[in-house]
């Protein structure tokens, strides 16, 4: 089957004023957003996603309400600044309201309406844009990844773009403070940005000094040289970017339609872990533990090898998952021999942990790729629930 392609439109003026306040999250669902809208009929203003869908988009994990709250509120802070043409300038939000709820299929869903001041932004506009697939920006990293391929796509019918050192940071949402040494602006953004953009999109770019001033000839300007790339190495639609993983799950529980999910986990039954750990950790252990707080109270409880552990979460997901598969039992006799553990049925094979603790401080450190992908599509996601 063909991969089903998403075209986003963007007019001009957009791309040159959206900047340092938007995360990569919010970058990569504002393109989705305009890739689902019609530019022609404002009555394709209100977009709607299923949750699942929306927590891919934005690197979520099922949370709590409350942070699920904070998400959507960052995103109806968004603020543009438009010049006006008569001089000065108005400014006003992207979005005007954001939805999460529950339809009368016990399906949940995100939707997302524009703000009235910024539909001209959005629809109506015959002339002065910009598109591109948008599996261009899917698998990308940054922000400053997601914006360089914007800035350069916009002029690539062009074949090159001249622009300032200072505003080409400012349109990356750089602020003036960082890469004071053009050295660092070279090597941590513009190469790192050629690459990326070689191997996923269907751009590429090479640079050079345009203009230069000052004392020591400091560089003022670059001319970047803008052609299509046919040699990335994949083409991600968004069907990809949920992953067959997800998929899957989300046509399970389409099939139970009639039944309530249960809420996640509340992660607040696990205060009594003294040690720092992130709430996406704690969701991990409270779902190995199948929603159990007793257990993963149990397994905190247990004594520890001699010297301390590498990674708490890593030692107590082992101890959760053993001690709910059977393999695992509490302690027994509190006169044990053992310097380290009292299960009378199963030593805890100390390399495999050691093992579990790397993997752990890998994901930790965001250094495993991530592969779940989404499908804003509608035959495919239509039977997601929260």
């Amino acid at each position: 089957m063909a991969k089903k392609k998403i075209l986003v439109e963007k007019r001009n003026i957009l791309n040159d004023i959206i900047a340092r306040e938007f995360t990569m999250q919010e970058l990569r669902l504002f393109s989705i957003y305009l890739g689902r809208i019609n530019p022609r009929n404002t009555a394709t203003r209100q977009v709607k996603i299923p949750l699942k869908a929306f927590y891919r988009v934005m690197d979520l994990q099922p949370i709590r309400v409350e942070y699920l709250k904070d998400v959507t509120r960052n995103l109806l802070t968004k603020v543009v600044c438009v010049p006006m043409s008569i001089g000065g300038y108005s400014q006003f939000q992207l979005f005007k309201r954001c939805r999460v709820y529950e339809d009368e299929y016990n399906r949940w869903y995100f939707e997302i309406d524009a703000h009235d001041d910024a539909l001209e932004l959005m629809f109506e506009y015959r002339q002065d844009y910009f598109t591109y697939e948008l599996w261009n920006v899917l698998n990308l990293e940054s922000t400053n990844q997601f914006r360089m391929y914007e800035i350069l796509k916009q002029r690539q019918y062009n074949g090159f773009r001249i622009i300032a050192v200072d505003a080409l940071k400012a349109l990356l949402g750089i602020s003036e403070k960082e890469y004071p040494r053009y050295g660092d602006f070279k090597n941590r953004v513009l190469e790192a940005c050629q690459k990326a953009l070689k191997e996923k999109t269907d751009i590429s770019y090479t640079f050079e000094p345009y203009i230069r001033g000052g004392r020591g000839g400091k560089i003022q300007s670059l001319r970047f040289t803008i052609t299509k790339n046919t040699g990335y190495k994949c083409q991600l639609n968004l069907d990809e970017f949920l992953g067959a993983e997800t998929l899957e799950r989300i046509k399970q529980e389409g099939a139970a339609q009639g039944q309530k999910q249960q809420p996640a986990p509340d992660i607040s039954a696990l205060d009594f872990i003294q040690e720092p750990m992130t709430d996406k950790d704690k969701l991990s252990v409270l779902e190995d533990a199948n929603g159990d707080a007793e257990v993963v109270k149990k397994a905190y409880d247990m004594p520890r090898p001699k010297g301390g552990v590498k990674s708490l979460i890593a030692w107590l997901r082992y101890l959760v998952r053993g001690i709910v598969s059977g393999e695992i039992s509490l302690p027994v006799n509190a006169n044990a021999q053992s310097r380290f553990v009292n299960f009378p049925q199963r030593k805890i094979d100390f390399a495999e942990l050691e093992r579990l603790e790397l993997e752990q401080l890998k994901e930790t450190m965001g250094t495993e790729a991530l592969h779940e992908e989404s499908s804003l599509d509608g035959d495919n996601l239509e039977q997601t629930s929260l």
